[in-house]
């Protein structure tokens, strides 16, 4: 006998569901079930997930929600065509729209005009028969013919009696009677976490819930013969019945582009045609090249055969509006790097700098939306995402949500509260979790805070906390992936609130609209985009001279030799301790061995042990060969070694046989891997059909290792040609205008690797002079003055300084000078507290001198102030100046940096044994060496098998330490929490580049007293 099961929560039910949509479906596929249908909770946010696994298990998928309304009714409402799935999606829009963020709000009169063809199941909850059969009277008027009335049979004691109620109740009203599981786990194991869901969600202990926990594991899918046990034949069967009427699947969501980027009385194709000439004409003012004019007609042609006409003019569209208000932005991703992009002004990659081929990017045999990721402004996005919603309006445009899944820290916590754990006890062992911890790492911290073992709870605890990993605990709002629709994108997908203002989302992820085929165009915010068109200000004003993307010289050799000695702090995607690294050894002199140098330090090639050969190959050390010429045209430029994401999928198909159609498969299981284990499916595959064709088992495995290495961030090369451009934009700036380039990065933070006060560091060793905060002569962001020129910092570096109390001051200094302090408050309008905040700052030097004395005159103004003159009091008062470190420790305190020495300085006589980062480079490779220095940064990149690197810094400069796992572990707490280390180890020397092996490592932040630092920390 059949069996559909039709009331089904997952875990996008959130704290309710305890079973992702893909167990459910595997578990239903298992079980022998006709169908399935989920039902999360007002929300489709898991339908994708079940459908992508229904269709491998070849599981009939049905499309449902639950609600429950405000009259107290609980209804399921399942799709049974394409139609019905519009409704049920505008009906979760309406619901969550007037509501706020993970709420909404239903009655039963919503429904009248907005679930016209739904199937309707109602969960009978209600306690009286009078009741009842008022209800499942209305409801029947409601939904004539397609009403049934749901039964769960879960074995609480009761329900021999419910069952002849609602039998009477049914028979009375003529509805059909349903068998429903009422489910919210695939099996009954999950019942413990079911529970801790609940307590989670009621926010209390799980041994203070009694009656609110489910009495039993019956919420689970059952076994057929459990089932037929359980329910008459004919409420079994009705789910099957139900199940027939059901044929919408989401294959048949079509998505129609917008259509208001195209002028009237023409076509998108002819638009798109006529724009990419014109821009072609201003890109080539001499005349268009006969090899872009053919590229351009290769480009066009396909564009107009797969009808994507409207995605290029929709990008072109936002573009151009940044463009004309001035924000500085830069397309990239796959069919970003293309002429007829460059030629729309969406890039500035001439596709002539690199190797990139259009039918990478856009296919027929791949049959999906292209992909156009544009990077603007960070300050700036804003006024861009508004733009979209002005234009399309919210019905039409959402951005795509992004899923929050609980990790350690938050599990513990979460965990803790729910079994009734000390809350001390329980943040304790949170803070234990370093972000570095791995999950199998979560046992050992549990052992030492001696409670693994320690009883059958400590046991469950530790139970609950690792399943409970990767479980969607709410959606967010994706980084700025917008979805634009022609018609109404509600009927495609709900909308609901974000939690920022004038922010919408729609239910489905950057992976769910990849796997429907659906547009999504991502705005992205980018800081140095921000710090490049601050850098072109800055040298037009300083320096007279316009500057732009298109004006940047190419293969300036100075830029080059910059990069080649890793002198890089600052410089886009190339200022990590690994790309400081890799520069010395890869020498770049070309845009595409730059191109090359962005991608190289990923996880796809390191893991792939791609790296040390294509080095041994560019230095000379190592032949060129291909073994076939397919293979040669795939490698060449790459000198034989795999570096990009498509050159891997290139691979399978001319080295291992893959079909196109296979290919892209293989594609969607890299991007996919870690999450559910679909590319290990693909490893026998890719080693026996290259083992095949001769390729030997080291390549084949080494390739195979590099396509899980993609699965953690997959980087082509398209990404990797825009980066490029801005790494080496951002390093020509550096090269030629560095105290343009630092000022517009201390105006565009935070961003980046570095801190404003390493950023300081840096220019000032590269003889570009750095004056500090004067109210009579600083901005409000910091500037270029003198000839130099030199940068003045500006009154934003102040630390509870508004820019209103900066504006009244620049207003009132554009009058005439300030002649004292009192001056300076009467006309500017200043309180004690900015005052105060001033002179901490050191901003009123020039009106006051140091600090203390500048403390003293600001006790000397009025607090009611004369009107006309200034009464400032001289009393003839001269205090001591503050000591030097005092006035370091207020410099970090106010400005986050010091134009003074650096600590280190101070503190060098109790570390007279330790090497400073310049008397480094004079070590021989292998000595052992003792260096101390401020923790500046640490990385634990999911490429170094457990490595941490540790920046540390002194008055000299920066010392890179590696520490291995042993040593992580041995000193875990002055790792996590240590400001200040010493550290002895052994040097290790290479191109330049030079590392200290870290043997030994002791606190010392102590000695630092309250001088207020911080670490810049990254995977």
């Amino acid at each position: 006998m059949p069996y559909a099961e039709l009331h089904c929560l997952s875990n996008f039910t959130f704290l309710r569901g305890a079973s992702h949509p893909e167990e459910l479906v595997a578990r239903a596929a298992e079980l022998g079930y006709r169908a399935l249908a989920i039902t999360d909770e007002c929300s489709l946010s898991g339908v994708v997930k079940a459908h992508v696994a229904a269709r491998e298990h070849g599981l009939q998928l049905i499309i449902g929600s639950e609600f429950r309304l405000d009259d107290g009714l609980t209804l399921v409402l399942l799709a049974p065509q394409r139609r019905a799935y519009a409704e049920l999606s505008a009906l979760i829009t309406l619901a969550r729209r007037r509501s706020p963020k993970g709420e909404y709000a239903l009655s039963l009169r919503d429904f009248e005009f907005n679930a016209r063809h739904c199937l309707v199941i109602w969960s009978a909850t209600a306690p009286g028969t009078e009741q009842l059969l008022r209800q499942g009277e209305a409801l029947q008027r409601l939904f004539t013919q397609r009403l049934w009335l749901g039964v769960a049979m879960l074995l609480r004691g009761d329900e021999q009696l419910r069952y002849l109620q609602l039998h009477g109740i049914a028979r009375q009203l003529d509805i059909p009677m349903l068998a429903c599981g009422n489910v919210h786990m695939h099996v009954a194991s999950r019942k413990p976490l079911a529970d801790l869901l609940c307590a989670i969600r009621l926010n209390t202990p799980v041994q203070q819930l009694g009656t609110r926990l489910a009495p039993n594991a019956e919420q689970h899918l059952r076994p057929l013969e459990t089932l037929r046990r359980l329910y008459p034949e004919t409420l079994l069967q009705q789910g099957v019945v139900i199940a027939g009427r059901c044929r919408f699947s989401l294959d048949e969501l079509r998505y129609e582009y917008p259509e208001e980027v195209v002028p009237a009385g023409t076509t998108p194709d002819a638009w798109l045609r006529e724009l990419s000439l014109a821009g072609a004409r201003k890109r080539w003012p001499q005349g268009v090249p006969q090899s872009v004019q053919s590229l351009l007609e290769k480009e066009l042609a396909l564009i107009g055969e797969l009808a994507y006409a409207c995605y290029f003019l929709t990008v072109h569209d936002i573009v151009e509006f940044a463009r004309n208000a001035g924000i500085l932005c830069q397309g990239r991703g796959s069919a970003a790097n293309s002429a007829v992009c460059y030629c729309l002004f969406i890039t500035e990659v001439d596709p002539a700098r690199s190797s990139l081929l259009f039918e990478r990017f856009i296919s027929k045999e791949r049959n999906e939306p292209p992909d156009i990721d544009v990077d603007f402004e960070h300050e700036r996005r804003e006024e861009v995402i508004q733009y979209i919603y002005r234009k399309y309006t919210r019905e039409r445009a959402a951005l795509a949500a992004t899923l929050i899944t609980y990790r350690a820290r938050s599990a513990v916590r979460d965990v803790g509260r729910a079994l009734g754990f000390d809350a001390l006890f329980v943040e304790q062992l949170a803070r234990s979790l370093s972000w570095w911890d791995r999950h199998g790492e979560l046992s050992r911290r549990f052992e030492e805070a001696k409670l693994a073992g320690a009883s059958d709870l400590a046991a469950h605890f530790m139970r609950l906390v690792n399943e409970i990993l990767g479980f969607p605990r709410h959606l967010s709002q994706h980084v700025g992936g917008f979805v634009i629709a022609r018609g109404a994108l509600s009927a495609m997908v709900p909308i609901e609130n974000a939690a920022m203002p004038e922010r919408t989302v729609i239910q489905w992820d950057k992976n769910d609209i990849e796997a429907l085929g659906l547009l999504k165009v991502d705005i992205l915010a980018l800081g140095m985009l921000s710090a490049i068109r601050r850098s072109f200000e800055l040298i037009r004003h300083a320096h007279a001279t316009d500057i732009d993307m298109s004006r940047i010289p190419a293969d300036d050799p100075d830029t080059y030799a910059m990069l080649t000695r890793a002198d890089t702090v600052g410089v886009f995607q190339v200022e990590s301790r690994a790309q400081m690294a890799m520069l010395p050894r890869l020498k770049p002199r070309t845009f595409y061995d730059l191109v090359i140098e962005v991608a190289i330090v990923r996880p796809g090639p390191i893991q792939g042990d791609m790296v040390h050969p294509y080095l041994k190959r560019r230095q000379g050390l190592e032949p060129v060969s291909y073994p076939d010429e397919a293979v040669r045209s795939v490698l060449e430029r790459t000198l034989g070694v795999p570096i990009f994401q498509e050159q891997v999928i290139k691979l399978a198909m001319v080295a291992a046989g893959f079909t196109g159609g296979e290919a892209d498969q293989l594609r969607r299981a890299m991007a996919a891997w870690k999450r559910n284990g679909s590319l290990l499916h693909f490893e026998d595959k890719v080693i026996n059909g290259m083992l095949a064709r001769g390729h030997s088992r080291e390549f084949a495995e080494r390739l195979f290792n590099q396509m899980k290495g993609f699965g953690d961030y997959g980087f082509p090369e398209s990404h990797s040609a825009s980066f490029a451009l801005l790494a080496y934009a951002s390093a020509w700036l550096k090269c030629h205008y560095p105290a343009a380039f630092c000022c517009a990065l201390l105006n565009s933070q935070p961003m980046g690797f570095y801190s404003a006060s390493q950023l300081v560091q840096d220019v000032r060793r590269h003889d570009v002079a750095v004056l500090p905060v004067d109210v009579q002569s600083s901005g409000w962001e910091s500037s270029l003055e003198g000839k130099g020129p030199a940068i003045r910092l500006g009154m934003h570096r102040i630390s509870g300084f508004g820019q209103a109390g900066a504006e009244r001051i620049l207003g009132a200094r554009a009058l005439h000078r300030f002649a004292d302090v009192q001056d300076l408050a009467r006309r500017a309008r200043l309180d004690r507290g900015d005052l105060d905040t001033l002179a901490g700052a050191g901003a009123l030097a020039s009106l006051a001198g140091h600090r203390h004395q500048a403390h003293w005159r600001t006790r000397a103004v009025e607090e009611q102030r004369p009107l006309f003159g200034s009464d400032e009091l001289d009393d003839g008062v001269q205090l001591p100046a503050p000591r030097e470190g005092a006035d370091i420790r207020e410099d970090y305190r106010s400005i986050g940096l010091t134009l003074g020495r650096h600590p280190m300085a101070l503190l060098r006589p109790r570390f007279a044994r330790c090497r400073s980062a310049r008397e480094l480079q004079a070590v021989s490779s292998g000595a052992t060496v003792r260096v101390a220095g401020l923790v500046s940064g640490r990385q634990r990149p999911g490429t170094a098998s457990g490595v941490l690197f540790l920046t540390l810094e002194d008055e000299t400069g920066n010392i890179n330490v590696v520490v291995w796992r042993d040593r992580q572990e041995r000193y875990r707490q002055a790792l996590l929490k240590g400001r200040l280390l010493l550290v002895r180890g052994i040097i290790e020397s290479r191109d330049s580049v030079i590392h200290v092996i870290a043997d030994e490592i002791l606190d010392h932040s102590p000695v630092l007293g309250a001088l207020p630092t911080r670490s810049r920390d990254f995977h």
